[in-house]
């Protein structure tokens, strides 16, 4: 038997907490590490003591190894595995709350395959950043002979099952009657059911791009060629829209009637206008048409990630809607569409965000690119520098808040500074209305940009320029 520590753990795997769950290389995500963090997370965080413990995953291909080790270990706490096979993070998070029992997902979202993670729910939701402080600084004991499951349980379908009939009961069966939606299946956990929602409500799915070769889709750093992707099959396909997701499912992908992916944070906009929100709760990277388009009472600025949104909403007032920049979407109490409450779900969603914009176009008569044409004219652009060290990223944030700094680094390429904020990483905003924003990732060794101006050329020549300059800088 030997005694795990397990901040020291985390400190000598790599494996630590990001923005959402605890995430490393798949290299350091050993048997043995992925049991310590569900031991400690049943005997510290998990809410309820006994009872059967849900577990899902995505379609990495590390992804049964990790769940047979957590599987393994669920058993050894004297818990029933409810395994769920592989299915969206939204599913597993919606079984956990009406069942009323804790969870836990294994999944790497949109980062590399390379690298794996597992996210942890309360019965009540998602784990807080005080839960992970109380999984860090716990203790466990386990066997020097621990040993992950040799096979992973029967698969519990009813979760998914349940995920799909959210959506279908609660949107009119020809919703989508007449359309024509391209599904690009890729290796989301979401892609079999996404076609099935669809399908019910009425649309016409052509399903494109599946692979069994993980691809890891970045939601807010679309690649170029995913970009030139959307274009072809709605040209080649004549679609109304396409829809797809990041690896669990969790983040939509909505491309509209041309093939341009739609910007995250504005679905989420139109998600919430469309839902009735009377507040949103939003991260400081997301675009600040939410603000100008005067569509709710109140709207609150956090960190990124989605513990920070969901702390926010569970302390905001009304009809309550939270979404990122990535395009998830997380459902507050006193929503709903057409007179049908919307029963809460607080952790990130694909597929009502999806929905929505779609139900809102037909409401309106205009296809998916009217809605964001009628937005108050912001543009938002964002991507990353890889393999970019954090401790590199903290240097270079510190050097930008001098005048100094951002003279070296831009030049005569910015105007005058109007104001900061390091709520979360730098976020410099100036004179012109132009801002960009610069934060090392929560989940990997990456910088990531986000910039916005008045034109989308513009945004996204910001970030090019300052990535650029950053990248060059640092060889």
């Amino acid at each position: 038997m030997s005694t795990i520590v397990i901040k020291q753990m985390m400190a000598d795997s790599g494996v630590a907490f990001g923005t959402s769950g605890a995430r490393g290389l798949v290299s350091q995500m050993n048997d043995r590490v992925c049991a310590a963090y569900t031991l400690a997370f049943l005997a510290h965080a998990a809410g309820v003591e006994t009872g059967p413990i849900a577990l899902g995953m995505d379609l990495r291909p590390s992804s049964p190894d990790i769940a047979r080790a957590c599987a393994a270990a669920i058993i050894l706490a004297g818990r029933e595995v409810d395994f769920l096979g592989v299915l969206p993070t939204p599913a597993l998070a919606l079984h956990a709350l009406t069942q009323g029992r804790p969870a836990i997902m294994i999944t790497g979202s949109h980062i590399p395959f390379d690298r794996n993670g597992i996210k942890f729910y309360r019965a009540d939701g998602e784990i807080s950043k005080a839960d992970e402080t109380a999984i860090a600084e716990a203790v466990i004991e386990l066997d020097d002979a621990f040993t992950p499951l040799e096979t992973l349980p029967a698969t519990n379908l009813n979760a998914l099952q349940a995920y799909i009939d959210r959506y279908t009961r609660l949107f009119s069966p020809d919703l989508l009657s007449g359309q024509r939606i391209g599904v690009y299946e890729h290796s989301s956990a979401a892609r079999d059911c996404l076609s099935q929602v669809l399908t019910a409500l009425g649309a016409e799915v052509v399903a494109f791009g599946r692979t069994d070769t993980f691809v890891p889709i970045d939601t807010e750093a679309v690649s170029q060629e995913d970009q030139q992707r959307g274009l072809d099959w709605a040209r080649e396909y004549q679609l109304d829209a396409i829809i797809s997701t990041d690896g669990d499912g969790d983040r939509p992908l909505l491309g509209d009637e041309h093939g341009v992916w739609l910007r995250g944070d504005l679905v989420g906009l139109l998600c919430a206008k469309f839902l009735g929100a009377e507040t949103v709760v939003a991260p400081i990277s997301c675009n600040t048409a939410i603000e100008a388009s005067g569509w709710f009472n109140q709207v609150i600025r956090t960190r990124i990630g989605s513990p920070f949104v969901i702390a926010a909403m569970q302390q905001a007032q009304g009809a309550v809607a939270g979404f990122e920049a990535n395009g998830g979407f997380l459902a507050g109490s006193g929503l709903g569409v057409n007179g049908s409450p919307l029963a809460p779900l607080p952790t990130r969603d694909s597929l009502l965000p999806a929905l929505a914009l779609l139900a809102l176009a037909k409401q309106q008569e205009q296809p998916l690119s009217a809605l964001a044409a009628a937005l108050p004219q912001r543009y938002t652009a964002s991507d990353r520098l890889q393999n970019f060290p954090t401790a590199a990223s903290a240097a270079l944030l510190q050097e930008l808040r001098a005048e100094s700094g951002r003279q070296a680094l831009w030049g005569e390429e910015l105007g005058k500074l109007e104001s900061v904020n390091d709520l979360d990483g730098l976020r410099l905003t100036f004179s012109n209305g132009e801002i960009v924003h610069l934060r090392p990732s929560g989940n990997a060794p990456e910088l990531r940009c986000y910039a916005e101006a008045d034109s989308q050329q513009r945004a996204q020549r910001l970030v090019a320029l300052t990535l650029e300059k950053i990248a060059r800088t640092a060889n």
